[in-house]
Formats: C-alpha cells, structure tokens, sequence
C-alpha cells in the first residue's frame, strides 16, 4: 500500500492528502519523492531538512515538474506546511495524481524529533 492511499494520509478539501510527520513511515518508501520547497538557505539552516528530500524552491516548482511522472507518490515540504500545501495544489493543477503535504511542515518534523541532514 502506499502512503498516499494509506488511512495516514487525510484527505484535504484542496484535494492533496495532509500527513503528519510522525506517519512518515522509517525507512521512507523507495517510490516517495520528497520534495522540498523552502529556499536554500532554509534547506541547510536551523530546521534542516528530510534526508534524501530534494530542493525545489516553490517559485521553481513549475519548470521543475514539468518532466516529472504524474502518477508517483510526491511528499512536499516546507517550514510549517503553507508553501508546500500551495504547491501541492499547483501540482494537481498540473495533473499530479498522488500528492501529499508533510503537516506542520519541517517544524512539527523537528518536533517530533525526526532525522535532519543540514
């Protein structure tokens, strides 16, 4: 089963799935991508970020995603999870069908007490 399908993702009214950071299944999936749209400065500061997450700035997201399979699993992230939810509906605007927004964004990650790369 995947995350996006999972009874851990919760249906938002704006179509993506919210998951909180504690039912982010360890080790992650192979097939999740984690995408990170904070900017760079923020990926390697204070909040770190989810190893293995890939950064692409929301402003970026776009032309980004442009190439990306539209039927993979996407986690999207951010500090507290109102750019990565806006850029989960862009996504779905874009076709997207498994789209995920990480809760609370890296803040209620590092609440949680979660593994960070800086």
């Amino acid at each position: 089963m995947s995350l996006h399908d999972s009874a851990t993702a919760s249906p938002n009214p704006a179509g993506y799935r919210d998951v909180a950071a504690a039912a982010v299944p360890s080790p992650m999936p192979a097939q999740l991508e984690l995408i990170d749209v904070r900017e760079p400065a923020e990926f390697t500061g204070e909040l770190g970020h989810i190893p293995g997450a890939k950064l692409v700035p929301m402003a970026t997201l776009p032309l980004a995603a442009a190439g990306w399979d539209r039927n993979a699993e996407y986690l999207i992230i951010c500090k507290s999870g109102g750019r990565s939810g806006m850029s989960a509906q862009a996504m779905l605007k874009m076709g997207f069908t498994k789209v995920m927004n990480l809760a609370g964004g890296m803040m209620a990650w590092n609440a949680a007490g979660l593994k960070t790369e800086r």
